[in-house]
C-alpha cells in the first residue's frame, strides 16, 4: 500500500515539477516582436531591393514607399519570412486571448463577463484574418486579400474599443496600461481616415506621392495595432508562463 502511495506521489511530483519557467508579460512581448521584426524587414528590404516593383501604381506616378500588401505580399524573400512570422505567432497569440478571457473571469463583476466573451472572439476573428490576407495575398488573391483585410481592419477597432470599455469596468482599474490603449486606439482611429483620404485622392488624381503618404499611414494603422496587443505586458505583469510535463499554466509570481 505504501509502495503505491509512493509511486502515485512520484508521478503527481512529476506532473507538477515545472520543467520551463518564464515571465509572461515577456512571452507576450516576444510574440509581438514576431510580426514587428518581419514587419520591418520586409518594408526596408523591399525599398532597398526591390524599389522599382514595390513602389509602382496603375497611374504610373513618383512615390518612395511601398504598401503594406505589396512589401509582404509581392516579393521574395519579404513573403516567407512574413508569412511564417504569422504563421509562428498564431497560436500563441490564440493562447493570450484565453489568457484575457480568464483574466476578465477575475476582475469583471457577472453582469459585465458577456463583453469578455465577444472580446475573446474578436481577438481571435482578428488573428485569423491576419493569417488569411498574409497567405492569400493581393496580387494573386485580391478578392480574398481584399475581404479578409477588410475583417482584420473592422475586427481590430471593435476590439480595441471593446477592450478600452472594459478596462474601465474592472474592480481595480489598470489606470497604466488604459491610457496606453486608449492612445493607440485614438491614434489607429485617425490614421484609418487619413491612409483612407490619401487613397481615394490617388485613385481620383493620381498625383506624385500621394501612394506614399497612404502608405506611411497605413504604417501607423499597423503599428498602433501591434502596439495595442503590446500592452498585455501591463495587463500580465507579475505572472509566469510555466511549462510542466504535461502541460502548462499561468500562476502568480
Amino acid at each position: 500500500m505504501s509502495s503505491s502511495k509512493s509511486r502515485y506521489g512520484l508521478l503527481y511530483s512529476e506532473y507538477e515539477y515545472p520543467c520551463i519557467r518564464m515571465s509572461f508579460e515577456k512571452f507576450v512581448v516576444g510574440v509581438m516582436c514576431l510580426p514587428l521584426l518581419a514587419f520591418v524587414f520586409c518594408i526596408v528590404y523591399s525599398v532597398i531591393y526591390n524599389y522599382e516593383s514595390a513602389t509602382y501604381t496603375h497611374c504610373q506616378v513618383y512615390n518612395v514607399l511601398p504598401s503594406i500588401s505589396a512589401a509582404i505580399g509581392n516579393f521574395s524573400p519579404q513573403r516567407e519570412i512574413w508569412q511564417t512570422a504569422i504563421s509562428l505567432q498564431a497560436l500563441p497569440r490564440i493562447y493570450v486571448a484565453m489568457e484575457y478571457l480568464n483574466h476578465h473571469q477575475n476582475v469583471l463583476n457577472r453582469n459585465n463577463m458577456w463583453m469578455g466573451y465577444v472580446a475573446c472572439l474578436l481577438n481571435i476573428v482578428e488573428n485569423l484574418s491576419l493569417v488569411t490576407l498574409s497567405f492569400f495575398t493581393s496580387s494573386k488573391f485580391y478578392a480574398i486579400h481584399e475581404k479578409a483585410f477588410i475583417t482584420f481592419i473592422l475586427v481590430s477597432e471593435m476590439y480595441m474599443f471593446l477592450i478600452c470599455i472594459l478596462q474601465r469596468k474592472y474592480k481595480r482599474i489598470q489606470r497604466h496600461s488604459l491610457k496606453w490603449k486608449k492612445r493607440c486606439l485614438g491614434t489607429n482611429l485617425l490614421f484609418i481616415f487619413i491612409a483612407g483620404y490619401f487613397f481615394m485622392r490617388h485613385n481620383s488624381s493620381c498625383e506624385p506621392y500621394v501612394y506614399s503618404m497612404f502608405a506611411a499611414s497605413e504604417y501607423v494603422v499597423v503599428l498602433t495595432n501591434m502596439a495595442f496587443h503590446f500592452t498585455a505586458y501591463f495587463d500580465f505583469r507579475h505572472k509566469d508562463l510555466v511549462i510542466y510535463r504535461h502541460g502548462f499554466a499561468l500562476t502568480e509570481r
